[in-house]
């Protein structure tokens, strides 16, 4: 009897991620996680009954969500976007600094700009590296998947036609044994029947 599924939760770079499986450990697996996050507090059971019908619709399909977000989970989730991930505004930065009124502002400016372009640029990069990687073990996954059921299949397949083979030569056997059970009888009844009569005719005479 196939083991009842649970649905799991756990959170990587900028995705929380979710998985319906019949174990954590079977949910550590789909994730790829190298260490037992559950144990280091970073994974859990979810009880939230959106969450688990988004899974249980795909099991065994890790789900994505932006990190942090309450939208719904799906295959691929887009990135999550700056407002999401809370992080400081770059129109903060020159709030918090009086102009100021020497000769040297405008070079402090503009240098503090490029520096902020070429971190933002750096960041970008980044999560595009952290996206691709996402997909890359997702598509990882799916195949680890798709080959586990193929060979699944594969042995059902096999199994099937052993059982049949083996089932065809039970019938054949059987029949045979009928035969000779029929053939048996009506030789002893063809016995029974000439020694009976002999034994009449002894009696008589």
């Amino acid at each position: 009897m196939p083991r009842k599924l649970k649905t799991y939760q756990t959170s990587q770079g900028f995705f929380d991620l979710a998985v319906a499986a019949p174990s954590m450990k079977a949910a550590l697996e789909a994730w790829g996680a190298r260490s037992n996050l559950f144990h280091q507090g970073f994974a859990k059971e979810i009880g939230d009954p959106q969450v688990i019908a988004a899974t249980m619709a795909k099991p065994g399909v890790v789900l994505q969500r932006p990190v942090g977000t309450t939208e719904p989970f799906q295959e691929h989730a887009r990135l999550p976007s700056p407002d999401m991930l809370d992080l400081p505004r770059r129109t903060e930065a020159p709030a918090k600094r009086k102009p100021q009124k020497t000769s040297t502002a405008q070079p402090v400016d503009d240098k503090s700009a490029r520096k902020a372009a070429r971190t933002d640029q750096k960041e970008q990069r980044r999560r595009e590296k952290e996206r691709q990687k996402q997909q890359a073990a997702a598509a990882k996954q799916r195949e680890h998947q798709q080959k586990a059921v193929a060979a699944a299949e594969a042995a059902l397949e096999r199994a099937q036609k052993e059982h049949e083979s083996i089932a065809s030569e039970i019938a054949a056997d059987r029949a045979r044994i009928e035969q000779r059970a029929q053939a048996e009888e009506r030789r002893w009844q063809d016995v029974k029947d000439r020694l009976q009569a002999a034994l009449r005719r002894a009696s008589r005479s």
